[in-house]
């Protein structure tokens, strides 16, 4: 399988404290039409930290039987104890899907050697595919791009979500790629040169909106039309710094809730719903561009 274009991490609804699962159906219907390559619940856009193990398992069957079979699923398993990893991503093993999304461990800030060691240790102990995902700003280390090239030897690592905040390192490695390996961006902003340095698509965030854009965008490229590229993502580039301007997924939340995809913009605690300031500048958007209204 190809792993490539525009992957949804899919946020996680709820209504009165617990997970709304009518209205995750409904997002997968939904989604499932628009052109993605894939869906990625647990991710920290679904809340995965306020999840529990019995509502993990619970979702992972909800998802499979919403989604059909009809895109492939990379279910977010991560943490900063290896052990623990490993025996999710085993539990994970049950379900049909097709890998995992795993964060670099966080908080205990491994050095480049423990890095190297907990995801092959990873890829030792489940037969699913990995993306490994680097985001220093939430996990306190970055992984090098010398480290990711020793891991992009290892067979069921295959590929990048990558969120490491420089530049440089994000251009280095798309001009300088892993063979067989895939970088998808988890910068929302970076999707449109992301994709013109050669990178494969993006897991992001602000595909909850304007998805079928986003993916036009992404075909554009590939097809070498980067001008008509260019004047889709002018379109829906204002949007997306708006989506991150509180923590993130309460953006996102409130716009699927406006747009009537779910019921309620509700949270788990410590993450609130966003403040009147934000509505009034996402809603000046939306009066803009009515496509995003599809309620």
């Amino acid at each position: 399988m190809s792993l490539n274009g525009v992957w949804l991490p899919i946020i996680t609804p709820f209504s009165e404290g617990k997970i709304d699962y009518k209205s995750y159906e409904r997002l997968i219907n939904h989604y499932a039409e628009t052109g993605i390559s894939g869906f990625i619940p647990f991710g920290t856009t679904g809340e995965i930290p306020t999840i529990s193990e019995y509502e993990f398992e619970e979702m992972m069957d909800k998802t499979l039987e919403y989604n059909r079979g009809r895109l492939p699923i990379y279910a977010g398993i991560g943490g900063n104890c290896t052990a623990n990893v490993a025996k999710r991503a085993k539990l994970a093993e049950k379900y049909k899907i097709e890998g995992i999304l795993s964060v670099c461990p966080y908080y205990n800030k491994p050095n480049q050697n423990g890095i190297y060691a907990h995801f092959k240790s990873l890829a030792e102990e489940t037969s699913l595919n990995i993306i490994i995902y680097n985001i220093p700003y939430r996990t306190g280390v970055n992984i090098t791009n010398d480290t990711l090239y020793k891991l992009a030897e290892i067979k069921n690592i295959v590929g990048l979500k990558d969120s490491c905040g420089d530049i440089k390192q994000t251009m280095n490695l798309l001009l300088n790629p892993p063979k067989d390996f895939s970088i998808l961006t988890g910068e929302d902003l970076l999707f449109y040169l992301t994709l013109t340095l050669g990178g494969a698509g993006g897991i992001m965030a602000s595909a909850h909106t304007n998805t079928e854009k986003f993916v036009k965008i992404f075909k554009d490229i590939k097809a070498n039309n980067a001008e008509e590229a260019l004047n889709t993502w002018k379109e829906i580039y204002p949007l997306i710094p708006l989506l991150f301007e509180e923590p993130n997924p309460a953006p996102i939340k409130y716009c699927l809730n406006q747009i009537g995809l779910i019921d309620s913009p509700e949270l788990r605690l410590p993450l609130t719903e966003i403040s009147d300031e934000l509505k009034v500048k996402i809603d000046k958007v939306f009066k803009k561009d009515s496509s995003i209204k599809i309620a």
